[in-house]
């Protein structure tokens, strides 16, 4: 079962931003990667369906999926989503000798993978 990537962003959402009187059992560092990988998971599915929509021999292989992007979607919305996909990447990793990302710098990702979704036409999957 997969979730739609407009569930995905809006756990995300609701794990950077939580509702006032939530009790915060997770550090902001922690709630901050796990909302990063939920945002590459949105991003992952919101290409998936793009290329089951265009061509969907693409889904098969993932780097083929941002390397052809350029020539269907345009050279912006494929640089747009090998940017936000490399930096979400990076802060899902966990490194002993490196902070957890800042929940600013993932916020900034969600706002890009919202608009990406809506470029992408997955917003509303």
């Amino acid at each position: 079962m997969n979730a739609s990537p407009q569930s995905l962003v809006t756990a995300a959402r609701h794990l950077l931003l939580p509702e006032p009187g939530t009790a915060h059992t997770l550090t902001p560092g922690l709630r901050a990667r796990a909302a990063a990988m939920l945002l590459r998971m949105a991003l992952d599915e919101a290409l998936d369906a793009y290329w089951r929509r265009v061509t969907p021999s693409m889904t098969r292989v993932g780097k083929h999926r941002l390397l052809c992007l350029g020539w269907y979607a345009g050279h912006e919305t494929a640089r747009r989503c090998h940017t936000t996909w490399s930096a979400l990447s990076a802060a899902c990793h966990y490194r002993t000798c490196e902070l957890p990302p800042a929940p600013a710098q993932i916020h900034t990702r969600l706002r890009e993978v919202t608009d990406l979704l809506t470029v992408l036409g997955a917003a509303e999957d």
